[in-house]
């Protein structure tokens, strides 16, 4: 299986195409590909087969884009008008419909996805409580959740698979503490349990999921600040391993990657460790097989790999790759055969 990791860079406006090395984990490029806009939230089909990319500068977009199974490279197939600038863009869990969510319109968005893989306009935009971060549907695929950093929500529908209709749940918010600023979410692999990431306080709650009712309750606490440090928080992404044991956080202002062990049986959190990372570390990823993460450095411009030590979950850095200008989204795709 051959892993290829995206990365968006806003400021040079195209997607930096590497390879990654399975053996020690080096990045390759394969190309760096022209999207003429600042180009920010990726999200890949659930077959890895397409990719799909928010222009957050006008005209606000989204472009679909064929992978090639063979090299991973990238074509362009087709481009929908989004109604407002989108801070994330996924697919629910067959690929059928893309759903949007936006900071600055305080709204989220659900796109129908072709056979053919090209997205088309939206068909449902629903306004939210301020300042959209962002939307993913649950396992299950029967519920969407949005966060709301301004709001201080996280916004809670039924998702309709058939359709991509979002309906009201009968709770249609579950509110954070004042001041904590919902911002991104990642589900459990394996069980019941969601952890969310908060930016203006670099908390990370761990929620329960009632998968019938479709909504959340609070469970635990912790921080990702690291000890010591000053100046506000501005946390910004979080991602689980594949295989639901650990969890990881950074945090922009002390440039900082926090890994947690998850138990598998509660779903709690206890710290591991935090280590340095590159300069404003806005979006990373982990591969499909939990072996590395990548970090995107936004204000270096460069992309910093660890190794994943399968037994404690702790970072081992194995070097930095250049990318294009203002990484910020990594996605890495295992290529289909």
């Amino acid at each position: 299986m051959r892993t290829i990791a995206y990365v968006a860079n806003a400021d040079s406006h195209d997607i930096s195409v590497f390879a990654l090395d399975g053996a020690d984990g080096d990045l390759h490029e394969v190309e760096r590909f022209a999207v003429g806009g600042t180009v920010m939230p990726l999200a890949a089909s659930p077959d890895g087969r397409f990719l799909y990319a928010s222009i957050r500068s006008e005209p606000y977009r989204v472009l679909s884009l064929a992978i090639d199974p063979a090299s991973g490279r990238l074509r362009t197939i087709g481009s929908a008008a989004l109604p407002a600038s989108m801070c994330w863009i996924s697919t629910d869990r067959r690929g059928r419909f893309l759903l949007g969510a936006s900071y600055g319109g305080s709204r989220v968005t659900v796109s129908p996805i072709g056979a053919d893989g090209v997205v088309r306009e939206a068909q449902q935009v629903v306004q939210t409580e301020a300042n959209a971060h962002a939307i993913q549907v649950d396992p299950s695929n029967r519920h969407a959740f949005a966060t709301c950093l301004g709001g201080g929500v996280v916004r809670q529908w039924h998702f309709d698979a058939d359709t991509g209709r979002l309906s009201d749940n009968e709770f249609a918010t579950w509110r954070a503490r004042p001041g904590a600023g919902p911002r991104h979410f990642a589900f459990d692999p394996h069980g019941p349990f969601v952890y969310l990431l908060n930016e203006l306080d670099a908390s990370v709650d761990m929620l329960c999921l009632d998968p019938a009712a479709g909504t959340l309750s609070h469970v635990q606490s912790v921080s990702a600040w690291p000890e010591g440090a000053t100046g506000a928080p501005w946390a910004a992404d979080i991602h689980a391993t594949p295989d639901g044991r650990f969890l990881y956080a950074s945090e922009r202002r002390t440039s900082t990657l926090v890994s947690f062990s998850i138990d598998r049986r509660t779903g709690r959190l206890t710290l591991l460790a935090t280590v340095p990372t590159e300069a404003e570390p806005r979006g990373f990823a982990i591969t499909a097989d939990g072996r590395f993460l990548l970090a995107a450095g936004q204000a270096s411009h460069r992309i910093a790999r660890y190794a994943i030590d399968a037994v404690t979950g702790l970072l081992k850095p194995i070097g930095v790759t250049a990318a294009g200008l203002n990484p910020n989204w990594v996605t890495a795709v295992d290529l289909p055969g």
